[in-house]
């Protein structure tokens, strides 16, 4: 039997990747949800969905990524951030599988001057900082969960701040941007690559598959 892979947050950048990369997977099964096929706050939903789908894998795309808004919807951004980690690891107790969770560099506060590294204490500042990192937590306290930290996706899907450079340098001639941010933009289709990688390793090896966190 094929190993099964559930991809939630489907329709979002990373999603969308992994859902155009995942044709060349032909020897795994992938199932791909967001809200329309599966409301990922409704704790009861999940449940009943992961006990009948039984996947090995599921990797968590879904996210509140509204930084800015989060500060007005608190409530929101850790529903979405936290509860829901939280409700697609309510069933592994009775159905184990290999958990791949996505967060962000707003975990820290912001004021290093080099790149961070997975050792360093987390510190966020904003409520969306605090609400992933509050996921993070509850990802972490499952022993068989790989939690990936990226920061500024940019795809050719949805809003990122590479297409909004390049829709405005199309049309103006002088653009103005803060010059007192640093970040590590992060095309979606390689952190697809990474994950699928990690899962492809993990069937192959028989030590492949090493929880922990990656930057």
């Amino acid at each position: 039997m094929m190993p099964k892979i559930l991809i939630t947050g489907a329709d979002g950048q990373l999603g969308k990747a992994l859902r155009e990369m995942s044709r060349h997977y032909v020897r795994y099964a992938f199932l791909f949800t967001d809200i329309d096929e599966l409301d990922l706050t409704d704790r009861e939903a999940v449940r009943a969905y992961l006990l009948e789908e039984k996947p090995d894998y599921v990797v968590n795309c879904a996210a509140y990524t509204a930084v800015d808004k989060a500060e007005e919807e608190p409530e929101k951004a850790f529903l979405i951030n936290a509860d829901v980690v939280k409700n697609l690891l309510s069933v592994t107790a009775e159905q184990a599988y290999r958990f791949i969770h996505i967060s962000t560099d707003y975990i820290f506060s912001g004021k290093n001057h080099r790149p961070y590294r997975e050792t360093d204490r987390p510190d966020p500042r904003s409520v969306y900082g605090k609400s992933k990192y509050e996921g993070e937590r509850i990802a972490l306290g499952y022993p068989d969960t790989v939690l990936i930290r990226t920061a500024w996706l940019y795809s050719d899907h949805g809003s990122n701040f590479v297409k909004t450079i390049l829709r405005l340098a199309g049309e103006r001639d002088h653009l103005e941007v803060v010059y007192d941010q640093v970040g590590t933009p992060t095309y979606a289709d390689d952190l697809a690559t990474a994950v699928l990688t990690i899962i492809d390793r993990a069937e192959q090896e028989r030590e492949g598959w090493k929880p922990g966190i990656y930057h």
